[in-house]
Order: structure tokens, then C-alpha cells, then sequence
């Protein structure tokens, strides 16, 4: 319980701080930790290799994300 609130914490004050570019969906508690586990704790690749695989799969959510509304708006009409 106590970890999941510091993840929303963090998650809170990197959207304050850092608002991400319109093609991206903004950092989750999953997606923290995600990183944190890989760059800490088995780290199997290089940093750089991490934050462009979550960059990746952020950007891949958020055009998922447009489909999915794109459809569901042209389905209602």
C-alpha cells in the first residue's frame, strides 16, 4: 500500500513538473515502476536502452489510445 502511494506521488509531481509531448500518454504507476525495477534492481540492458523502450511503448499506448476513440466516436454516428 505504502509503495503504490509513493509510486501516484511521483506520478503526480512528474506530470506537474514535466507536462509530456502530445504524442505520449503520461507516465503510470506501472510504468514507474516498471523503470525503477529494470534500472535498479536486474538491470539486463543499459539505461539508454530502458527509457527508449518506455518511450516506445508509451507513444505505441498513445496511438492506441486515438484508434480506440476514433472508433468508438465513428461507431456512435
Amino acid at each position: 500500500m505504502l509503495a503504490h502511494a509513493f509510486l501516484a506521488v511521483v506520478r503526480a509531481e512528474e506530470r506537474a513538473r514535466r507536462p509530456g509531448p502530445d504524442d505520449l500518454i503520461p507516465l503510470t504507476c506501472n510504468e514507474i515502476q516498471h523503470l525503477f525495477l529494470t534500472i535498479t534492481v536486474r538491470p539486463l540492458h543499459g539505461l539508454a536502452h530502458q527509457l527508449g523502450w518506455s518511450d516506445w511503448r508509451l507513444r505505441h499506448q498513445a496511438r492506441s489510445q486515438t484508434s480506440h476513440y476514433r472508433q468508438q466516436a465513428a461507431s456512435q454516428t
